[in-house]
């Protein structure tokens, strides 16, 4: 199984090292080997994916100049549109539905820097979970324990990367949806400001919450597939290019601070104790509050469910059988939500991006936790947090979800602790300062403090 990062497959394959047909050769069969253990692909696009790297080899024989991710493979969540290919977004009520005309503005993005797309990436129904506990295409094992979930909804995509069968991989995050499977997966993820990235092409969920983001194993990857991808986004901000000057920003003095009262709240130990490490390698500020976390939480729960629920509220009622139970039934009872409850939430939403903006006053990056515990055992119902006993499936996004709310940028690291499960930080910065986040994180990285966990024996087995 090759555990190449994508700038290493990119230099290679551009000065002709390495030919992007034998990585991709390499990829299709670690895939393979590995996807019946970890069901992380629900559909692989090997005849593409070859066709794409001859194309590829054939230009830089030619002496053409390739992109930057020249010959790198990469998955996308099955909620990411691929031209000719059906967008069933984690369900069976899709799965008849015409091919997609054209790819998904990221995904075309990649493609047009060099990157080879193999295959898509299993997820929660409609990307409504945190589990990816999929109740028609299986649920996706954690690589670091097949026992455990890969967390979701993203779970395919942190899991495929986790597993080193790709360095790239496409996801989504509402609530939580990178950010909690990069934690229980053990690599990097980014959750870039609300709008920073093009969700064209990119099946909806909650349309004022959806974000796009990417997966991979080291912060270079992540930030040259960051700066790829962004185009103008959904904001029609211009880009910010990272990559260039990410290792001058690692090297500056950053204001941290480590947010504590809701954010901290039933953490398990393990959690607290990487949290700690981090705070310590940015000689962060402890104490730091951010009023109204819980609250927020609250709103985005109510606008998830309210606004999810009217999206689907045609095939819920003529076609009920079809869904998966667990998601179901969350939609029927968004169908029964007044109107008001939306309006209350959205109302919230300026009233607790001001506290954030007033904290962002004092310091250039906020750290917390991406989960309050390890991944959970797949079908585990309950946990205890804070000594009460709560589902798992929403509380795994506790620390995340307010934070989606008001859309800042945040990237997830692992803490490094070999052979142990994974814990993963939230590194989380102001609007549209992605640089600041990704440099901190760089910096953990130079550090060691911070890695992605080694692809285990366990995902190599059939």
């Amino acid at each position: 199984m090759s555990r190449s990062d994508a700038v290493t497959i990119a230099t290679d394959v551009a000065c002709g090292r390495r030919r992007a047909e034998a990585v991709i050769e390499e990829t299709l069969a670690d895939v393979a080997r590995a996807n019946p253990a970890l069901n992380a692909f629900t559909a692989v696009l090997a005849d593409e994916a070859r066709s794409q790297a001859r194309r590829l080899d054939v230009r830089i024989a030619a002496g053409d100049t390739v992109g930057p991710l020249a010959g790198v493979p990469f998955a996308a969540k099955n909620l990411f549109d691929v031209q000719g290919v059906t967008t069933i977004a984690g369900s069976i009520i899709l799965k008849d539905a015409a091919p997609a005309a054209r790819d998904a503005a990221m995904v075309a993005r990649l493609r047009a820097a060099g990157a080879i797309l193999v295959g898509l990436l299993n997820m929660d129904e409609f990307a409504y979970g945190f589990v990816t506990e999929n109740a028609h295409y299986g649920p996706t094992h954690n690589p670091h324990d097949l026992a455990c979930i890969a967390g979701g909804s993203s779970g395919g995509s942190a899991a495929a990367v986790a597993a080193g069968l790709t360095p790239l991989a496409l996801g989504s995050d509402t609530n939580g949806s990178i950010r909690v499977p990069a934690g229980l997966c053990g690599i990097f993820g980014l959750k870039p400001t609300f709008g920073r990235l093009s969700r064209e092409g990119v099946f909806p969920f909650v349309d004022s919450l959806d974000h796009a983001g990417v997966f991979a194993r080291t912060v270079r990857d992540l930030a040259l597939a960051y700066d790829v991808m962004q185009g103008d986004g959904d904001s029609g901000r211009a880009a910010d290019t990272v990559s260039a000057k990410l290792i001058s920003l690692s090297e500056r003095r950053l204001r941290v601070g480590v947010l504590e009262g809701w954010f901290q709240q039933g953490a398990f130990p393990e959690v607290r104790e990487s949290l700690d490490r981090v705070a310590g390698a940015l000689a962060a500020a402890r104490g730091v509050e951010l009023p109204g976390a819980e609250a927020a939480r609250s709103a985005a729960f109510c606008l998830t469910t309210y606004e999810g629920a009217r999206l689907h509220r045609a095939d819920v009622e003529a076609r009920p059988q079809d869904f998966d139970p667990a998601v179901r039934d969350r939609l029927l009872a968004g169908l029964l939500l007044p109107d008001e409850v939306a309006v209350a939430a959205r109302r919230y939403r300026p009233l607790f991006r001001d506290e954030a903006r007033a904290v962002f006053e004092r310091f250039d990056i906020l750290l917390a936790p991406a989960t309050p515990c390890t991944a959970p055992r797949i079908g585990q119902a309950t946990m205890t947090l804070a000594g009460e006993v709560v589902t798992v499936r929403p509380n795994l996004g506790a620390y995340t979800q307010p934070l989606s709310f008001i859309g800042v940028p945040i990237v997830t690291a692992p803490v490094n602790r070999p052979g142990l499960m994974p814990v993963g930080i939230q590194i989380i910065a102001a609007p549209w300062r992605e640089d600041l986040a990704l440099a901190a994180a760089l910096r953990l990285e130079n550090l060691g403090v911070v890695a992605a966990h080694a692809p285990p024996a366990a995902a190599d087995q059939p």
